[in-house]
């Protein structure tokens, strides 16, 4: 597989809605390869498509409970209201309070081409609604508030 540099702030594929995927092909299997080994070579919980450079709608999570992998996720549920600090692999160094839903439930495809549901509270639930942001051009940054450099 192949570790890919980040896509950081600044570059326009971030600001850009990402193309849905039509089918689960070998080449989206090896993007979700691709997308797991670059975020655990940055340490990081959750990493989408357009991070790096690609413009698919594709997500990998792992926030310490084993790898997620999600094709053309949409959240189907909202549930509650939770605020946290968050930061983001595109934007090294900067973090911020963002509220998110406490609760959500993502439908999506898994990599077989198989429709499964996610259900995520806590850290799960804001990783899978910051990832899901990115698909659609939104950035942590735009809904956060006390921002601050680390």
């Amino acid at each position: 597989m192949a570790v890919y540099q980040i896509v950081e702030l600044g570059d326009q594929i971030l600001r850009e809605k990402a193309k849905p995927v039509p089918k689960v092909t070998d080449n989206i299997r090896k993007l979700l390869n691709n997308l797991a080994d670059t975020l655990r070579e940055a340490n990081g919980v959750g990493l989408a498509a357009p991070q790096i450079g690609v413009s698919k709608r594709v997500v990998v999570v792992d926030v310490g409970e084993g790898l997620i992998e999600l094709v053309n996720p949409e959240i189907s549920e909202r549930q509650g209201e939770d605020t946290d600090s968050e930061g983001c692999l595109s934007i090294p160094g900067v973090y911020g309070e963002v509220s998110r839903a406490a609760r959500v439930v993502v439908k999506a495809l898994d990599r077989n081409g198989e429709v499964i549901k996610v259900e995520g509270t806590g850290l799960l639930a804001r990783a899978l609604q910051h990832e899901i942001d990115h698909l659609d051009g939104i950035l942590f940054v735009d809904k956060a508030t006390k921002l601050e450099r680390k």
